[in-house]
């Protein structure tokens, strides 16, 4: 065994605690990742570890050497018969973009694309990424989740991210790379002062450790506090959010968020948002929210949107969107009524199924010619058991449906006769009687 068995000891032991039947090693040649990769391969070869590895180099073309860099890798992973892929993705940042956010997000998203279910991700980062981490969201005034750094393992669906080297220190990977007489790639782009991380990694934290010597494990175990916290937290916000849900798991009860104070409003509107998987918009943006929809009159339909989303209220709920895109309620769709109908301008598909419950006459949905239409006003329904027809516009009212939707939500004909509202009714007489088999349909937004 060679003498630096720390990170060998710290891999072995993170990944029996987060046993995976894939870990996709991702390698970009530089050292911390050579250093994980030959761990993982000696885990393999001295039967520390029964696990599949696979190392994946992701390929950004943002280097003139990047092509020589991936012969590079391809040739260390055949020293070390390691199963070896490289993904080209493009990791070009349009203007106002940052050029490493944008890298970062082609990168995960090429390595979601080749990862099975819980199969997990390895990278990396040890323990002075995670002081630089922390000092940069310092630097950015983040709260509590961003002080909480960089987490062990993390979703990254359809399986994980894990970080097996977050508690081993730089100097100790490279004593290893050296030891072991690893040959590994230099970024130049490590060299740029222009870049946030590199400027504190070069410049300033080399002076806080001339002053306070232990300064990365300091901050490391800060963030690890931070993020022990951080999870306090976030069940208390889980907590919150359920008791203002409605029983659509969907919607905010805003009498239910009147009753709590303006911090536990924030939790539960974070945790809402993250929940239905929208990243998190600006502090800016939630104070909008709870200054202006929360508090708004009933009455009123007030909105806040930002580039990812946006959210409305309509009576006491609260609703989370997609932002509002182009939307021609004219469109006419014909259908087959069988095979599953992508919906345009992005409204959804639709698809009809068998059921014994109430729904469409099967004999009359077979003979018509269906078509999907919108609502342009003047329209009628007459509903089973009730007497007279009845304006959507009224129908629409008592359900509560919002007014943003009621225009989206395909109705039903056959030939020119309103048949049903998807979702809501079905007009007489294309009701199916009770103990029929009838059509029913679903609409996924």
């Amino acid at each position: 065994m060679h003498s630096q068995t720390g990170a060998w000891e710290c891999v072995k032991h993170v990944l029996l605690r987060h046993p995976a039947p894939r870990y996709w090693i991702a390698y970009s040649g530089g050292m911390d990742s050579h250093v994980l990769l030959h761990l993982c391969a000696t885990l393999r070869d001295s039967h520390a570890s029964t696990a599949e590895f696979h190392a994946v180099h992701i390929h950004h073309g943002l280097q003139t050497a990047a092509d020589a860099w991936i012969e590079h890798c391809a040739q260390v992973c055949r020293e070390l018969n390691m199963p070896f892929s490289a993904i080209k993705v493009d990791a070009s940042a349009k203007p106002g973009e940052s050029p490493e956010e944008m890298a970062r997000r082609a990168r995960y998203q090429a390595l979601r694309e080749s990862m099975s279910d819980n199969d997990m991700v390895l990278t990396a980062q040890h323990r002075d990424d995670q002081a630089e981490t922390l000092l940069l969201q310092l630097m950015r005034g983040a709260g509590l989740a961003g002080l909480a750094a960089m987490p062990e393992c993390s979703p990254l669906e359809p399986g994980w991210l894990l970080r097996p080297l977050l508690n081993v220190p730089r100097a100790e990977l490279q004593a290893y790379a050296l030891e072991q007489g690893l040959n590994w790639i230099e970024d130049p782009s490590n060299e740029d002062l222009g870049l946030d991380r590199n400027f504190l990694r070069r410049e300033i934290i080399p002076k806080l450790q001339q002053r306070w010597p232990g300064l990365n494990k300091s901050l490391s175990r800060t963030a690890g506090l931070c993020a022990e916290a951080q999870q306090q937290l976030s069940d208390l916000s889980k907590d919150l959010c359920r008791t203002a849900l409605n029983a659509d798991g969907q919607s905010l009860r805003v009498s239910v968020l009147n009753g709590f104070r303006p911090a536990d409003q924030r939790l539960v509107l974070r945790e809402w948002m993250r929940a239905r998987g929208f990243r998190m918009p600006s502090q800016a943006v939630i104070e909008r929210i709870l200054q202006e929809v929360i508090p708004a009159r009933a009455d009123k339909m007030p909105l806040v949107a930002w580039s990812e989303g946006e959210v409305r209220r309509y009576r006491d709920e609260l609703y989370l969107m997609n932002p509002s895109t182009r939307f021609d309620a004219t469109t006419v769709v014909h259908w087959d009524g069988q095979s599953r109908l992508e919906l345009p301008d992005g409204n959804g598909t639709l698809s009809a199924k068998f059921t014994l419950e109430a729904g469409i006459d099967e004999r009359l949905w077979k003979e018509g010619a269906i078509s999907i239409r919108y609502r342009q006003g003047a329209e009628r329904c007459r509903l089973p058991g009730r007497q007279g027809t009845h304006e959507l516009k009224k129908l629409f009212q008592e359900a509560g449906i919002p007014p943003w939707l009621r225009e989206r939500i395909p109705l039903v004909y056959i030939g020119d006769a309103l048949v049903g509202i998807v979702g809501q009714w079905v007009c007489e007489p294309f009701a199916s009687k009770a103990g029929d088999q009838a059509i029913g349909l679903e609409w996924l937004r």
